[in-house]
C-alpha cells in the first residue's frame, strides 16, 4: 500500500511538471514538400486618413517640376538659374503630405486633392491627368510613397511593440518573425488582425499552423493594422515563473529521495 502511495505521488508530480513544458509550434505544418501552391496577388495599399504621403514630381524640363516640389523637392535651382538633378532634403520630403479627416491633401499648384480610398497608383494617375489636362507638365513623372506604414504587435509575441515598415509591404508571418516569433503560451489558431475598414474596425482570425493563411485577406498587412496573438493563459510574472521553477526542482528532488528511501527499506 505504501509503495502504491509513493508511486502515485511520483506520477502526480511528473504530470504537474509535464503541464508546464512549452508546446512545440510548427508553422504551416499541413504544407506538403515539393508541391507547388498558387500565390495570391498582393492587394494594393489604399490611402487612409492620417496617412503621410511622400510625393516627388520630375520632368524632362526640371524647371517645370520646381513649383511642385517646394523647399527643395527633387530638383535644386541654383542662384544662377541652373538646374541640377541633385536631391535636396526639404520639409515636404521629411514630413510628407498629411491626409486630413476629410481625406484630402493640400498639394502645390493643384490645390486640394481628395485621395482617401485611392491606391498610390490611383493618386499618381489622378495628379498626372490634372497636370496634363491643365497644361502644367506634359511628361510628369510622379513618385508616391507611404511614409507611415506601422503595424502594432500585441499579445503572446516575444517583442510587443510597433513595427515600422520602410518598403510599404509586409506579411503577417514576417511581422511575427520581426517581433521575435510567438511565445510558448500562444494560441496558434487565434492570431487576430484588427483592420480599419469603411469607417470601422474588423477582426480577422488566422491559424499560422495551416497553409490557408496564404489566402487570408490579412496575410498582407496594411497600415495601422493591429496583430494580436491570443495567449492560452494569463502571462506569469517573473516572480511566478521563478516560484514554479523552484517548486518543480524541489518536487523532483523530493520524489527522488522518497523513491530511494522506499527502495532502501525493501
Amino acid at each position: 500500500m505504501k509503495n502504491t502511495v509513493i508511486l502515485l505521488f511520483a506520477l502526480c508530480l511528473f504530470a504537474f511538471q509535464s503541464c508546464i513544458v512549452p508546446k512545440k509550434v510548427v508553422y504551416l505544418k499541413d504544407m506538403e514538400p515539393n508541391k507547388v501552391y498558387n500565390t495570391a496577388l498582393v492587394p494594393p495599399l489604399r490611402v487612409q486618413k492620417n496617412d503621410r504621403l511622400s510625393i516627388q514630381v520630375t520632368s524632362k524640363n526640371p524647371e517645370l517640376a520646381v513649383p511642385f516640389n517646394p523647399d527643395g523637392g527633387v530638383y535644386n535651382v541654383s542662384r544662377e538659374g541652373a538646374v541640377s538633378n541633385v536631391p535636396v532634403t526639404g520639409s515636404n520630403i521629411n514630413k510628407g503630405y498629411l491626409v486630413d479627416q476629410e481625406g484630402n491633401i493640400e498639394f502645390p499648384v493643384l490645390g486640394t486633392l481628395n485621395v482617401e480610398g485611392l491606391t498610390l497608383d490611383g493618386v499618381r494617375d489622378m495628379m498626372r491627368d490634372r497636370m496634363v489636362n491643365e497644361k502644367l507638365i506634359s511628361d510628369a513623372v510622379i513618385k508616391i510613397e507611404l511614409m507611415n506604414l506601422k503595424i502594432t504587435m500585441m499579445g503572446a509575441v516575444s517583442s510587443v511593440g510597433v513595427l515600422d515598415v520602410p518598403d510599404s509591404r509586409i506579411t503577417l508571418i514576417e511581422a511575427i518573425t520581426r517581433s521575435g516569433g510567438i511565445s510558448a503560451n500562444a494560441k496558434t489558431n487565434k492570431v487576430a488582425v484588427i483592420r480599419e475598414e469603411a469607417g470601422g474596425r474588423k477582426m480577422y482570425l488566422n491559424d499560422i499552423e495551416k497553409m490557408d493563411i496564404f489566402n487570408s485577406p490579412t496575410y498582407y498587412l496594411q497600415q495601422n493594422d493591429i496583430v494580436y496573438v491570443e495567449p492560452r493563459s494569463a502571462e506569469m510574472t517573473p516572480r511566478e515563473s521563478q516560484t514554479i521553477m523552484y517548486f518543480g526542482l524541489l518536487t523532483g528532488v523530493a520524489t527522488m529521495v522518497l523513491t530511494l528511501l522506499n527502495l532502501m527499506r525493501n
